[in-house]
């Protein structure tokens, strides 16, 4: 068996194979530009028992350009028609906000920290404590991001949406090269919201083998089907969406956990975690007192002493305090040593030679 994974640590919690996933509550912009929904969202991820909080620190003016041409605006999906700039102008998270978000994930004992997109969010993210830095799918082949964030020397969370295996090779080598204390990586659809069939969970079992590392799921598919599936493929993180009410509106509410699924996710993917064990075939403790209920071989009618034991007198049935079934073959024909008593349990004394 190979050894497991190294792990990574984020404000003292261990992330890998040996620990219960890692679950990260993404707020995404689903603040709806309030700073007060802001903060309502972050008390309500931290109800939800999360590991940690994530949101995204950039300004359209950082991740993209006001820019009139056809490659700036979006065709098809949850966004269709809409621009780049327009899109994040509704979906950031203003940068003045920041102190007070971290602020009150701190008052509430859960790890906050953030997606940069630029070397100016990342800056911002060091000055505020962030312990940890997650590079988006989309900036997951900017390899000068990864080594500024890797600079602060905190680990990294890597998506791998779209990049093949020679990028994600390249980012991580670029994090680790360039001091990052330990990387994640995530498998990841970019797709908004992914269908459940293209989901390839078992990319993570196979990420696993190749990149060393922990591995996890940031997932885009409807529900929580997907991230359960991955922690029992050896997902040491998952990552999903999060919203107050996919009613009220916002740029990725369509495919955002409320608070109630959310905290079912939390349980349903440790009471995976905690169920996978170990490969094992003893007798489990807990099993212990079933064993007497298993089938064994029983005087089924009465028999007189040396008359043969057969078919009609002796089955196999439960409970288990008499002979193993495979001993049947054994016994038939043979004489009763004395006289049974139906219902009796068969032992070799009651078997004549």
């Amino acid at each position: 068996m190979s050894a497991p994974a190294p792990e990574i640590e984020i404000a003292g919690r261990r992330i890998g194979a040996r620990h219960p996933p890692f679950v990260i509550c993404e707020l995404s912009g689903n603040h709806n530009g309030s700073l007060e929904r802001a903060l309502a969202m972050i008390d309500a991820a931290a109800a939800t028992g999360c590991d940690a909080i994530k949101i995204q620190t950039y300004t359209a003016d950082t991740i993209t350009m006001d820019v009139d041409r056809p490659e700036f605006r979006i065709a098809g999906g949850l966004w269709d028609g809409r621009s780049l700039y327009e899109l994040y102008q509704e979906a950031q998270t203003p940068y003045e906000w920041h102190p007070a978000l971290f602020a009150r994930a701190r008052a509430l004992g859960v790890i906050l920290f953030s997606s940069p997109f630029d070397e100016s969010a990342v800056d911002l993210l060091d000055e505020l404590g962030a312990p940890a830095y997650k590079i988006a799918s989309f900036e997951a082949v900017d390899l000068p991001l990864i080594r500024h964030a890797a600079s602060k020397g905190k680990p990294l969370i890597i998506s791998t949406g779209m990049a093949n295996l020679a990028e994600i090779e390249a980012a991580k080598a670029a994090a680790l090269d360039a001091g990052a204390s330990g990387v994640a990586l995530l498998h990841c659809v970019s797709s908004y919201p992914a269908a459940l069939e293209d989901a390839n969970v078992r990319t993570v079992a196979d990420m696993a083998q190749r990149f060393g590392c922990p591995i996890g799921l940031s997932d885009h598919t409807p529900g929580t089907a997907a991230s359960v599936a991955a922690v029992a493929l050896g997902a040491s993180v998952i990552e999903k969406h999060f919203t107050l009410a996919r009613a009220d509106g916002g740029p990725d509410a369509a495919f955002s956990l409320e608070p109630a699924e959310f905290a079912a996710l939390v349980t349903d993917c440790r009471a995976a975690w905690a169920s996978l064990g170990r490969a094992h075939y003893d007798l489990l403790g807990a099993e212990r007192g079933n064993v007497a209920f298993r089938r064994s071989l029983y005087v089924a009618a009465d028999v007189a002493a040396g008359e043969p034991l057969s078919r009609g007198n002796v089955r196999s049935i439960r409970p288990g305090l008499g002979l193993p079934p495979a001993e049947l073959e054994t016994v038939l024909g043979r004489p009763a040593a004395r006289d049974l008593v139906r219902g009796e349990p068969l032992s070799w004394d009651m078997v004549g030679g």
